[in-house]
């Protein structure tokens, strides 16, 4: 599992024109993509860091601050594109391996007490923010 975490002020995702999940932050918008072996205890593990991650202000993490995150479910993360021009998707996870696996994520989140808002499993995403500081982190698990 590989999330790609943003300090923002802002983000939000649209989706056919309209908005279906946005937060004001400070916060961190979250993108995350799943490869085929990954497991729900990663998705815990993950949301933990996400959770804890002391990145915001004053080295403080969400949970310090009751800080809202905005969760993007993102196949291209694992994207390989050492070949060539044209990217392969073939360490991404398909569809019904994935969706759970960010939704897991998500549920562990919530049950940590934070405020999560998402976007749209495999619809086509405008996602819109405003990186602060700029503060950008990749995360493996």
């Amino acid at each position: 599992m590989r999330a790609v975490v943003q300090r923002v002020s802002e983000a939000s995702v649209t989706v056919g024109g309209e908005t279906v999940g946005s937060i004001l932050g400070p916060g961190l918008c979250v993108l995350v993509g799943v490869t085929h072996d990954d497991t729900a205890e990663q998705a815990e593990r993950l949301a933990a860091k996400l959770w804890s991650l002391r990145i915001l202000d004053g080295e403080k993490s969400c949970s310090d601050l009751g800080a809202p995150l905005l969760v993007i479910s993102q196949f291209t993360l694992y994207g390989d594109a050492r070949k060539g021009r044209r990217p392969t998707w073939n360490a991404a996870a398909p569809g019904e391996v994935a969706e759970p696996m960010v939704d897991a994520v998500v549920t562990a989140l919530r049950a940590l007490g934070a405020h999560v808002e998402t976007g749209r499993f495999g619809a086509d995403m405008k996602v819109a923010l405003v990186n602060d500081g700029p503060i950008t982190l990749v995360i493996d698990m």
